[in-house]
Formats: structure tokens, sequence, C-alpha cells
């Protein structure tokens, strides 16, 4: 009789025990999850009861009273973070006006001054010249570049990828060449000298991308999957270039901490020592990265921290999962 119920008491304990398990896991799931909410909101509380109110409206209109004036020369001589000191120079307002928009408090027309203003001074925009954008999506830059009689190749990921990201619900990808064009900026004669497109994987770039004088992205290696992929990114970028060509590249700096930071997310945050260490790596090899210059300012815009959702206006710097971001400008000479 003993020996009869051997089998179904055995099957009963393992039944109990694999049901503890699944109990246990499940819990510590979801324990795990409330946890990574709340230190969310807990960052994201502090942000907000420190930059409770928007700065004042009619201070909001500053950059678009800038008349634009002509560019200016040495005006990055360093890897700079943004600051709203950049938003009221008439060299901002002219560049500005050059890709047909209104100027105004957003980081991301600051990335692409920045660009822009970086490759200018260092007389890379002119015909002849050699430019690869890459991640290029639908921004004005290739566009701009052609204009100035610059032969560009503009980059971006193949179609499958951008759609699971969910970057062609945003409209922020380019499929093709005609996602590039812009008639206000450049004609579509000259557009259809200077511009290619190829589909290019910014964690594997193509061999035959190289020797180019410049090549340049716009807060877009922030989403190759780490801090790490960010970095090396970086410094493959140098390999399409010539001898002594320039790579300028906008992302993320992460302006809460030096320590804690988001990696391998959708969207990283490098921080000041993750620039650094990339500075040292590169240095090492000959290569000339501009002084890394991470003030963030201290005026009402650079103050204000811009929490979910996000404002059109002014928006510096943002609240991302309780860490405060702006955009930093890298700049990068090649080896000679």
């Amino acid at each position: 009789m003993i020996a009869l119920l051997k089998t179904p008491l055995q099957r009963l304990r393992q039944s109990w025990r694999n049901r503890n398990i699944f109990v246990e896991a499940r819990t510590a799931t979801r324990l795990a999850r409330l946890e990574h909410k709340f230190d969310i909101h807990q960052r994201e509380m502090r942000l907000i009861l420190r930059n409770a109110l928007l700065p004042d409206q009619s201070a909001l209109e500053t950059p678009s009273r800038i008349p634009p004036g002509k560019p200016l020369r040495n005006v990055f001589p360093m890897s700079s973070a943004c600051r709203q000191e950049y938003f009221e120079q008439p060299w901002f307002a002219y560049w500005m006006q050059r890709i047909g928009v209104r100027p105004a408090y957003h980081r991301k027309q600051w990335e692409f001054a920045y660009i822009i203003q970086a490759l200018w001074e260092r007389d890379q925009l002119r015909p002849g010249s050699r430019g690869l954008g890459f991640g290029v999506g639908r921004e004005p830059l290739s566009a701009l570049f052609a204009h100035y009689g610059c032969a560009i190749v503009g980059t971006d990921m193949a179609h499958e990828s951008a759609h699971s990201a969910g970057w062609t619900r945003s409209v922020e990808h380019a499929a093709s060449l005609e996602g590039l064009r812009r008639p206000d900026i450049c004609d579509d004669q000259t557009f259809a000298l200077n511009v290619s497109f190829q589909v290019c994987d910014m964690n594997a770039i193509d061999q035959n991308l190289k020797g180019f004088d410049f090549c340049w992205s716009a807060c877009a290696f922030e989403h190759l999957g780490s801090i790490d992929l960010g970095l090396d990114f970086v410094e493959n970028s140098l390999a399409t270039l010539k001898p002594g060509g320039w790579a300028i590249h906008t992302t993320e700096l992460n302006l809460s901490s030096n320590t804690d930071t988001l990696d391998h997310e959708t969207t990283v945050l490098f921080r000041r020592r993750d620039f650094e260490r990339l500075a040292r790596r590169l240095e090492e090899k000959g290569h000339r990265v501009a002084p890394l210059d991470f003030t963030a300012g201290d005026r009402p815009m650079d103050q204000f921290i811009d929490v979910p959702p996000y404002h059109s206006e002014p928006s510096l710097v943002l609240a991302l999962q309780g860490y405060a971001t702006t955009s930093f400008g890298l700049i990068v000479q090649k080896a000679a």
C-alpha cells in the first residue's frame, strides 16, 4: 500500500515545488519591474520639483528676433555641449535661414547648426569636397552640403530595420534618395549631380565607403544598442575618411550623473567619462579630438528640463527615464 502511494505523493510534491518556483519567479519579475518604475518616477519627480515652471513666454521668441549674420570663424574650436548662448547669435540665425526653419530653442536645431558651422569653419563646405552622412533620415544637411558643391552620400538603415524600430512611423527615416531632396535648399539639378543614397548599418559600415573629406551624424549613434557600440562607431567612422579628414557627430550627454546612466537600451546616454575614454583611445592612435567642453550653461533655457510629453520649445535639456540629457557635439580629425 505504501509503495502504491509513493509515486502519487512524489508527483504531488514535485507539482508544489514547480508551482512555488513559478510563483517566486513571477513575483520576482513583478518586483523588479516595480522597482525599476519607482526609480524612474523618483528621478523624474526630482527633476520636476527643481524645474517646475517654463521660462517666460516672451523670452522664447529671442532666437527668431536675431537678424541673420554671416558665419564666424572659430565658433567651435572644441567638442561642446548644447547651451542657450548659441541660439542667440547671428551665425545661428543664418544657418537656420539656410535650412528653412524658424530659429527656436530646440536642441535639434543646435545639432544641425553645430555640424554645419564646424564643417564650414574647417573649410569643408566647398566644391569638390566629399561628405558621408550616417543615419541621415530626412534631415536637411545633405541638401545644404550639396548646395555648396559637396559630393554627398547619405546613408540610413534598411527599411525593415527602421520599421521595426519605429522610425518609419515617426517619419524620421529615409528609404531612398527622395527622402533627402529639399528644393527650397538645393535646386533639383545640383541635388541630382551631388547627392546619392545608400543603405548602411552603422554597426557594420560598408567597406566601400571610404575616401571622404568629412562625415557626420546628428543624434544617431546613441541608438546602436549600447555605449560601447556607439563609441566603436565613432572610431569606425574615421575609416571612411581621407587622412586629415573630419568627423562631426552629435549625440546624448548625461547631465545627471558620471556613473549611473542608460546602457543597452533603445537610447543610451553617454557620460563625461565615456567621451573622455573615447578621446584617449583615439588620441593614442594618432587622431586629434577637439578638447571636450562639458559646460552645460546656467541660463534659463539651460536650466529648464523638458519632461514627456516634450515641448516643441524650449527643449534644450530633456528628462529621459529620470536622467537629464542634452546634445553634445564631438569633433575628431583623422590622423594625417
